[in-house]
């Protein structure tokens, strides 16, 4: 068990790759009442063709890793959450792009609960008879999705900004596409991503590092596991330019929906310089948007914007965008007026005061996140897949500069690279 003590942050992660391995991390928070633990794949929804070592390359329809994530908590016996329940523990699932993600938090049985979160995740249990079953249910979910004017905006930037890569479609799938998935391949999924040593366990909280580790340890020597080879995510190549400048989509609407946003030129980013981008502009785009700018206030007293508004920066190392927007009464004023207020900038920056105060602000966030176990659990697990290290963000936002703000601004606003997604009135 190796230990790892970040100074200026007080905190010591115990962390083990297990024979088998599974990566295996415990942070010790003594003052924590509640313990959080989750157990998390490799595997999201665009790794839908793929090859393992020594196989044969698969393409499976688009939707299965999240249809996998619901299967997952039904057993011979019933439902996984009853189980939880009575144990005085509350479990959820979820899966996003690049990873699925099981995890419980209690205040108690913490041990009992860690087995019974890693024992279901690994006894898997489909029959033909539950996988038709659960069609239905996804496929509900899907049409309830298909009419939230918020998703629907979210994911037309998406869509207009991709053109083959498989981050253009829903995670849940289609209606047609999960219609042809069974048993057979739902168990093909699972081998190839549910392998151990493609799974990370992290636990938080007011637990024993070496009683942790010592449970989890004992549960995998119980359990047979043949070494896995390397597992190839094939993608289609993704052209550089956005797919198309503008999506349109017709809802009920109180108020028009508008999401624009920029595609990077260049993906694949990995480790820290993946972090560092990520932290840059992050912090550019909140230089820039952010709700103490005076852009922001500008929009806000034009009611161009309502504190719906906002802005996050996606990315991995197969997709890197930005997503911008809100509610507005007028979506081409809106971007006309952005671009007006952007332009002044790309030729003088940011200035340094501007620039102190809002790394100081990311900094302050960064560590109020470090009282949240919620917070440290996803975001851990998020870096770790990606080669990065979470703890590691406090002394990189300190060293950004204001030249590489400055640097990220005139990289990223690139017009040639804007997709735009309205939602509005039939």
């Amino acid at each position: 068990m190796e230990q790892i003590h970040y100074e200026r942050l007080q905190e010591t992660l115990y962390a083990e790759e297990l024979d088998n391995g599974l990566k295996v991390f415990v942070l010790p928070k003594p003052d924590f009442k509640k313990t959080y633990a989750t157990f998390a794949t490799n595997y999201g929804s665009i790794d839908n063709h793929f090859k393992v070592a020594g196989g044969e390359e698969i393409s499976v329809p688009d939707g299965i890793a999240h249809f996998l994530e619901h299967k997952m908590f039904e057993e011979p016996e019933g439902d996984i959450f009853a189980t939880f329940a009575s144990n005085g523990a509350s479990a959820n699932a979820f899966t996003s792009f690049e990873q699925t993600v099981y995890l419980f938090s209690a205040t108690e049985k913490i041990e009992t609960n860690l087995e019974t979160l890693i024992d279901f995740v690994q006894r898997p249990y489909f029959t033909d008879q539950n996988v038709e079953k659960e069609k239905g249910i996804i496929g509900q979910e899907i049409n309830m999705y298909a009419d939230n004017p918020d998703w629907r905006v979210y994911f037309g930037l998406i869509e207009a900004m991709y053109s083959v890569n498989p981050v253009r479609i829903d995670i849940a799938g289609t209606v047609e596409s999960i219609s042809t998935i069974t048993k057979e391949t739902l168990y093909t999924c699972y081998n190839a991503f549910y392998h151990p040593s493609n799974m990370l366990l992290f636990i938080v909280g007011g637990v024993d590092p070496q009683a942790v580790l010592d449970l989890v340890r004992s549960n995998q020597a119980r359990k047979a596991y043949e070494t896995q080879g390397e597992i190839d995510r094939i993608f289609a190549k993704e052209p550089v330019e956005v797919g198309q400048t503008r999506l349109e989509n017709k809802l009920p609407v109180s108020m028009p929906k508008c999401l624009f946003g920029f595609k990077e030129r260049e993906a694949g980013l990995t480790g820290k310089d993946a972090v560092r981008r990520d932290l840059t502009t992050k912090l550019m785009l909140d230089l820039l948007l952010g709700s103490s700018t005076s852009l922001y206030q500008k929009l806000y007293d034009e009611e161009l914007i309502t504190d719906s508004f906002g802005h996050e920066y996606n990315s991995s190392p197969q997709y890197a965008f930005s997503a911008i927007g809100g509610d507005t009464k007028d979506p081409e004023l809106l971007l006309k007026r952005i671009r007006e207020e952007i332009e002044p900038l790309l030729v003088s920056g940011f200035n340094e005061s501007d620039f102190i105060r809002a790394r100081n602000k990311k900094i302050g966030g960064y560590l109020r996140m470090l009282n949240s176990p919620e917070s440290i659990a996803h975001e851990f697990t998020r870096y770790q897949f990606r080669g990065g290290d979470f703890f590691d963000v406090l002394p990189q936002y300190e060293s950004i500069t204001l030249e590489e703000v400055n640097e990220r601004l005139l990289s990223h606003i690139d017009w040639n690279q804007l997709a735009v997604s309205v939602v509005v009135n039939p």
